[in-house]
């Protein structure tokens, strides 16, 4: 491609980019894999015309605007590579169809926009509704925080990369958005973000814990560039990541439990003799009582008892009028946004939080949950199609479940009060994983969905979407939920949650999404890759050694110099891949 050809498109990406659109990071296109009518070969399984399972030709869907604009639409209906299997709206059919040429711009504008808000309904829903439910299944199991940090914990924060990576993998036309997506993450994760914290609260960092994380990282890493070296993942394999995390998670857990003995051996040695200090410690109780004395100051003076209707409306307020008083005009404006999805999850996903004394038991609302979880998951599953299908030609599967439920419901409001939480009230935290879980999944398709239309148009390869769109969206809530964590004193747990969080994304993302597509008839999935695919791995292997090399030479100092070195190494990497992805930078495939 031409350089001015090139620079023309890479205005095009910056431009979507500026439109505020959130981010994608899966993986590429592979080389040599399938062939044209002609027998040459492809350089991508998207990047030639192919023999269709009817023997006619069907094109590539990226090549839809070589053609005249009055043929676009009847080539998006007819061609088999343009049709979407999964989600609730055709975002091609619509570019194309819906809108006339004159007016592609404006759908670009509103698909940015929407794929924006759609990136806003991840965080949310993993943020305020997935994660407070994994916690309480986590104290209601009665795990540690350890091993609920590395499992249920990092389910919760990854979720949107793990989901992002199944939904991808679903699609031969997309999995190459999976990896990409997953290392485009891992990259901004381990150089910006961690970059970022190193530069707003240097520290010195826990030795043996950022050891482990990094070095199982790098194992990781070199799993997956093994794998995509050999262009596919058998079942196996698939088992063999999730075995490697389950390792890990064994490995956190064992050594916590050796450090804790140590140091309970440590202070039983240092506090004998000290009977005074003992004394002292027996006088703590005493203060405490004080301090709950003061927060019962701010308790109302009568009791008030609400009624039904009342605690049902206030459940569904999603604005605390004090924290709304407090906050700038830019969160408020950001609430009024997310208003609209929040009232929808606040109807729709129990939540139990166990640090609250009522554990967020809300009877009537949570009677209403008792009928809107299953609806949704019946009618969210494979987008609707098991919802909408009639039993008998006459009844809709939806319909037995609204039935069935509300006499559930019935039932759970005559056995429950107002004032406290029955004994069953753990399932609900169960019921509210479920159905957070798929509102997640159903976002994540939509985005893939969306990502996968702007390729079409600016015939960008998954790779660069992955890297860049879905790889910021998804890593934008880390950054500053983890910057923030730095500023107030946690650099260490900060940290922590880059590189524990990804090991969790790539080893679950890649073995939980491949191995879900997986069958007697299909034992294996094919890995595509092209020459950005190994810039990308490349990036991510040469950031964690470098972290791995420089760190320890630093006496685990994390300072600021460190940390504008790595934000530096990502505008480079960035910079490389763009040029690559439009030919200015031409590498021949591995």
């Amino acid at each position: 491609m031409p350089l001015t050809a090139g620079l023309l498109r890479m205005l095009m990406t910056v431009w979507l980019a500026a439109s505020g659109v959130g981010a994608l990071a899966l993986a590429p296109p592979a080389p040599d894999v399938t062939r044209g009518a002609e027998g040459a070969p492809c350089p991508s399984f998207l990047a030639c015309t192919h023999t269709s399972s009817t023997g006619g030709r069907s094109e590539d869907c990226r090549t839809v605007r070589d053609h005249n604009a009055s043929e676009w639409c009847a080539f998006i209906r007819t061609t088999p590579d343009c049709q979407d299997d999964d989600g609730f709206i055709s975002y091609l059919d619509a570019a194309f169809c819906a809108f006339t040429p004159a007016l592609l711009p404006m759908a670009i504008t509103l698909y940015a926009f929407w794929l924006l808000y759609l990136f806003l309904v991840l965080g949310t829903t993993a943020d305020k509704f997935f994660c407070p439910n994994l916690s309480a299944i986590s104290t209601n199991l009665k795990l540690s925080h350890n091993v609920a940090g590395v499992t249920f914990l990092a389910f919760g924060n990854g979720a949107p990369d793990v989901f992002s990576a199944v939904v991808a993998f679903s699609d031969p036309r997309t999995a190459g958005l999976a990896i990409g997506a997953l290392f485009g993450a891992g990259v901004f994760v381990t150089t910006v973000v961690a970059g970022g914290i190193a530069i707003v609260k240097p520290f010195t960092a826990a030795s043996r814990p950022f050891l482990r994380d990094i070095i199982f990282y790098i194992l990781a890493i070199f799993l997956t560039f093994f794998l995509l070296y050999l262009g596919r993942i058998k079942l196996s394999e698939s088992l063999g990541y999730l075995g490697l995390y389950i390792f890990y998670v064994f490995l956190v857990v064992i050594s916590t439990w050796i450090y804790k003995k140590r140091q309970s051996q440590r202070l039983s040695t240092s506090i004998q003799g000290e009977s005074d200090r003992l004394s002292d410690i027996e006088e703590i109780p005493s203060t405490l009582g004080s301090i709950s004395d003061i927060d019962d100051e701010y308790q109302p003076l009568i009791t008030y008892q609400q009624t039904t209707t009342q605690i049902l409306l206030r459940s569904l307020n999603p604005i605390d009028w004090r924290k709304w008083r407090r906050k700038a005009w830019p969160w408020r404006m950001i609430k009024v946004i997310k208003m609209p999805i929040e009232i929808v999850l606040l109807l729709t996903v129990p939540v139990v939080d166990p640090d609250k004394e009522d554990r967020n038991w809300k009877r009537p609302l949570n009677c209403l949950h008792v009928i809107t979880g299953p609806l949704v998951c019946i009618l969210t599953l494979k987008s609707g199609t098991y919802g909408l299908y009639k039993i008998g030609e006459v009844f809709p599967v939806w319909t037995v479940f609204i039935l069935a439920s509300s006499l559930l419901a019935v039932i759970v409001f005559f056995t429950s009060k107002n004032e406290s939480a029955p004994k069953y009230h753990c399932i609900f935290s169960y019921l509210g994983f479920l159905v957070s879980a798929l509102w997640i999944n159903a976002a994540a398709t939509e985005a893939v969905n969306i990502l996968r239309t702007f390729g079409v148009i600016f015939k960008l390869s998954n790779t660069v979407l992955g890297l860049t769109l879905l790889a910021w969206g998804n890593s934008i809530g880390d950054f500053f939920s983890n910057l923030t964590m730095a500023r107030q004193g946690y650099p260490r747990m900060a940290i922590s949650a880059c590189f524990g969080g990804i090991i969790f994304n790539v080893l679950v993302g890649v073995g939980l999404g491949c191995l879900l597509q997986m069958s007697s008839e299909r034992t294996f999935v094919m890995l595509y890759h092209d020459g950005l695919t190994w810039i990308l791995a490349g990036a991510l292997g040469i950031s964690l050694v470098i972290s791995l090399v420089v760190v320890p030479s630093l006496c685990f100092h994390l300072n600021r110099t460190y940390g504008m070195g790595l934000i530096l190494f990502y505008l480079a990497f960035l910079m490389v891949a763009l040029l690559t992805e439009f030919r200015v930078i031409k590498l021949d495939v591995l």
